[in-house]
Formats: C-alpha cells, structure tokens, sequence
C-alpha cells in the first residue's frame, strides 16, 4: 500500500508522510542491522531519511546511511545537519557530513538546534554565520535546500523566518509539548503565510531522560501513540513526521500508522488537549529554555 504524500511548501517536493529518524539506529545497531533496515523503510515507500553527525547524537548513522546512498541515491530525500553558529564551522561540518554519507550533495541542510545555548542567533545569521555558509553550500550545489531545525525557544524562529529566507522549518510537534514549547502557535503559524515546508520531529516526545532501550525518542505512554501521530499529522500544512527508529516492528508500527492515517476528530481532539496539559506538567521544559 503506498503511503500517503503531500508537498513540502514552496520547495515543490512530494514526500511521504513518514520520515525516518536515524539517530536511535546509529547510536544502537551494527552497520549491518542499520543498512538492512534504512533499506527496509525505502523499499516500504519511506523517501525522507534525517542524519547528522556523531557529535550531535546520532552515532554512526551517516556512515551506515552512506552504505545505502551508494546505490539508491536518486530514491531518497537526505537531509543532514550543521550544529555550528560559524561560517567556517559549518562549511566544515557540511564537507564532514557529505563525505561520511557518501554523496556530493544533500536535498535538505539544517542549521541545527537554534534555540541551544551556542547557536546564538547574532552569530549564526551574521555575515560571518551559519546560515551564510549554507546560502553558499546551496549555491555551490552541496545542498538543494536550507532549514532550521530545533526543539525550544520559539521566539528564536518566529523573528528568524520574517528576516532571512529559507525553505523548511524541523520543530518538535507533539500534543503535550503544545502545552509548553507551542511550535505550532508561535512558529507554524508565520512559516504557513510564508509557505515554508514543515517537518514534525519527536511527535512522540523524544527520548527518555534514563536512556532506556525500549521504544525509540519516546517519551509518550504507549496507549497514546497512535493519537500521538494523528496530531502531528493533522497540524495545518505539515508534510510529514520523522520518526526515529531502530527496530523492524517499530518500522511496521510506524508504516501502519501512516497508511491508514486520518486526522483527529473534534472529541478525540478535546480529549488529547486534557491528557496533553496534564502530561506537560510532569515533562515540563525537557528540551530546555522557553526564552
């Protein structure tokens, strides 16, 4: 059954509505196991395949999703990511990150994590900045696309996206976060007027503070999962959830929720709302600073 596809705002691109978030295979399989299943996910319909380097959390993801690149390049949507606030750093890491995934050129560049401590918007956005050196990258052909992605402090994207241009916006959507960081109020909200592509990430509220091995980057009581992807899902003008992912069953779970996907209606809607502002107060500010 073929998946669901929508466009990704103004860049023009169809995907499918399940992405594939590679950090839980990089940081837990062998480069085997990881290649099998990136491999499974593509030939299920799976195009858009998230990555960055070991640095920023995802082990040895890119080398393992380079393994795959060699052959099936033209089928896949990549998308990687830069975690510097400098030019000369982020070209770096770009060079680093295209070399390790086996391609000259990505689909989709971040400049990752914006609302951290050390991404300090006056750095990366200066002449001197990240997003001037992907501006470059996507003149040179090393990048197709320019984002940003991060998990808090809105603010910081609300007054980016009405200054610089860039084509999507990665932010964590889930319907107890919505509580808290509210991407989708204080963020979506301008990128919709703007026609930006919106990717939802840590649609089941990411990963475990404890590190446990069960369900990957998530956080949500399992018997709200499957509401939890309706949601993100069912936000204005998002064109698809990437989840991560390190094992074959939750491959299926996740290809299961997308094939047979259909958007929350008004009760159940009112109904996560409740269990949304009461999970909020346990997670809190999980993914850091509001401001």
């Amino acid at each position: 059954m073929t998946l669901p596809a929508r466009l990704l705002g103004k860049t023009g691109i169809s995907l499918p509505i399940l992405g594939f978030g590679t950090a839980p295979a990089g940081k837990r399989l062998s480069h085997r196991e990881a290649v099998h299943l990136f491999e499974a996910a593509l030939n299920a319909g799976v195009k858009y395949f998230d990555t960055a380097p070991e640095f920023a959390g995802y082990g040895k993801a890119q080398e393992q999703l380079g393994s795959l690149l060699k052959n099936r390049r033209r089928e896949i949507f990549l998308v990687t990511k830069c975690y510097d606030p400098t030019y000369d750093g982020t070209l770096k890491l770009l060079e680093g990150n295209l070399k390790e995934l086996q391609t000259g050129y990505a689909d989709l560049v971040f400049v990752h994590s914006l609302g951290a401590d050390k991404m300090d918007p006056a750095v990366v956005f200066g002449r001197k900045g990240a997003y001037a050196a992907l501006v470059q990258a996507k003149a040179l052909g090393l990048t197709r696309f320019i984002g940003l992605s991060g998990h808090n402090r809105p603010g910081r994207f609300a007054e980016a996206i009405q200054r610089i241009e860039v084509d999507v916006l990665l932010n964590v959507i889930n319907f107890v976060d919505r509580h808290t960081y509210n991407f989708e109020d204080r963020v979506w909200t301008v990128a919709n007027r703007l026609n930006l592509g919106l990717i939802a990430m840590k649609v089941f509220g990411g990963e475990q503070k404890s590190g446990g091995r069960g369900l990957s980057h998530c956080l949500m009581p399992s018997p709200h999962l499957d509401m939890a992807f309706r949601y993100a899902l069912g936000v204005p003008h998002v064109t698809c959830a990437v989840i991560g992912m390190a094992t074959q069953r939750e491959l299926q779970d996740n290809l299961r929720r997308a094939r047979t996907f259909s958007p929350l209606n008004s009760r159940e809607g009112e109904h996560l709302k409740k269990v949304g502002y009461s999970l909020a107060s346990e997670w809190g500010t999980h993914f850091g600073s509001l401001i």
